[in-house]
């Protein structure tokens, strides 16, 4: 059920790199019954061992609210920046497409690609992998147009966001 003032929350965390970290941010989210649209994590800073885990999740304001706090709170935690209300920010999300298609659907399938910007990164005489870079809602459109192409199996990284301008999380 999605209430009328629900809105989609992209939230970078940056926290110790350290066993378990992550599974308490995931506890947090499971424990409250948040749900999570997507989910990213690497290294960001080798030296000081830090990680950034972007989270993209729904929620009324009051909900947002909650689970900001209560990511404060978790001792590996550095610092957390909604970045959907704190200005503006680049999000992108890749995915590699796998499409089955002989004949017309074939050639569909490239010109799509094309007018995506999809690289065409595996080919064999019977199926191409394409890779695709932008917005979950552009991966979205794509992955739609490949349906009835033969589109046979999809794999997606997840939101990567950053804030634009000079200021860091």
């Amino acid at each position: 059920m999605t209430l009328a003032n629900e809105g989609r929350h992209t939230i970078a965390v940056l926290v110790d790199n350290e066993p378990g970290v992550l599974a308490r941010v995931i506890g947090l989210f499971s424990g409250r019954g948040y749900n999570i649209d997507s989910l990213t994590v690497a290294e960001v800073d080798a030296e000081r061992m830090l990680s950034r885990i972007t989270v993209v999740t729904r929620g009324t304001p009051m909900i947002i609210e909650q689970i900001k706090a209560q990511l404060r709170r978790l001792v590996p935690v550095h610092r957390v920046s909604d970045l959907t209300v704190e200005g503006p920010h680049v999000e992108r999300e890749l995915a590699l497409i796998k499409v089955a298609a002989s004949g017309d659907k074939r050639v569909e399938s490239l010109r799509i690609a094309d007018i995506f910007r999809a690289r065409v990164v595996d080919s064999t005489t019977s199926s191409f992998v394409f890779e695709v870079t932008g917005t979950s809602e552009k991966l979205g459109a794509f992955i739609n147009l490949m349906r009835p192409l033969g589109l046979v199996d999809v794999s997606r990284t997840g939101v990567v966001a950053i804030s634009r301008g000079p200021k860091a999380i």
